[in-house]
């Protein structure tokens, strides 16, 4: 059942729903995506310091933002991945999101803007994200205390990216010592219960995000574990998760069901349910309190995974 809080605002949506993708030229839905997810948080949290990065990568330089809470602890270092279908999201996008998580946990984050798809389909994304983890594991004073813990983070689209590498990286040596996981999407076939019952109507259409998904795949075989990770067979070693669903969301039952693999190779897992939300409602924490309470809590989990390890 959806919060009360947040009924106008699906009512809204179900009023006025987004035309298919397949519709709207690529840069104008991303110029959207922009001006919506920024006006959810009319009011941004003020830092320390909010700095553009470049990442030289292999054959290219990825962007990247950092962001140093007031009250660093130093204690954790979070690269975070936007959402977006494989297809949207930026650097602004996320902003909001990524100086309340800063604050709240004290930590500083490092949000990496990773190539889109349709120009550049899988892997293209995923080896940005790979790559950047290994950047930011070997260069880690540039960012802050070369002793904090990091971890991978992302939501929805860039949760799965994120889990993905921590998995291809995880006997690297690289130090990751969490992965934090929002609502990810676990592979383009999206058949289960929650599916049916919330895949039109809350936000996210799961007709809207096959089609990403399409044009992220470019014909790629989509049984690969590196598009689905349910479909990983060895997942033994991943850093420990907090995998976090939303309990209106088409994609809550394969997330539930990935925390469940990743214990069945041994991880250590804390799976959070967001009771009455949506998927995607972290970016609606600038404007429901009842959304910034969960991003809040989160924080918090997080926090004590900083404290134990």
């Amino acid at each position: 059942m959806i919060d009360p809080a947040l009924q106008q605002y699906v009512d809204d949506i179900r009023a006025n729903p987004a035309p298919h993708p397949s519709t709207v030229d690529i840069q104008r839905r991303r110029a959207a995506y922009r001006e919506g997810a920024t006006a959810l948080w009319p009011e941004p949290v003020a830092l320390a310091e909010v700095r553009e990065c470049a990442l030289d990568l292999p054959g290219r330089t990825v962007a990247g933002r950092l962001y140093v809470p007031t009250a660093d602890e130093s204690r954790g270092f979070v690269l975070y991945f936007h959402g977006g279908s494989f297809v949207v999201g930026d650097l602004e996008t996320h902003d909001g999101v990524c100086r309340r998580l800063a604050v709240d946990t004290g930590m500083r984050f490092l949000a990496i803007d990773y190539r889109l798809a349709p120009e550049h389909p899988f892997p293209a994304g995923l080896d940005d994200v790979v790559e950047a983890l290994r950047y930011v594991a070997g260069h880690r004073a540039e960012f802050g205390d070369p002793g904090a813990t990091l971890f991978v983070m992302g939501d929805s689209a860039g949760a799965t990216l994120a889990t993905v590498a921590a998995t291809l990286t995880r006997h690297e040596g690289l130090g990751v010592g969490a992965q934090v996981l929002l609502y990810p999407t676990l592979g383009p076939e999206m058949l289960t219960d929650s599916a049916h019952d919330y895949g039109t109507g809350f936000w996210l259409e799961l007709d809207h995000l096959r089609y990403d998904y399409g044009q992220y795949l470019a014909g790629a075989d989509h049984t690969d574990p590196r598009v689905s990770p349910l479909l990983g067979t060895d997942l033994a070693d991943s850093p420990p998760a907090i995998v976090v669903v939303a309990s209106c969301d088409p994609l809550r039952d394969e997330a539930v069901a990935y925390a469940g693999l990743l214990e069945h190779y041994g991880v250590p897992v804390e799976l959070l349910e967001a009771k009455g939300m949506i998927h995607g409602f972290i970016r609606l924490g600038g404007t429901f309190p009842e959304a910034l309470a969960i991003v809040d809590d989160l924080a918090e989990h997080m926090h004590r995974l900083v404290e134990r390890s």
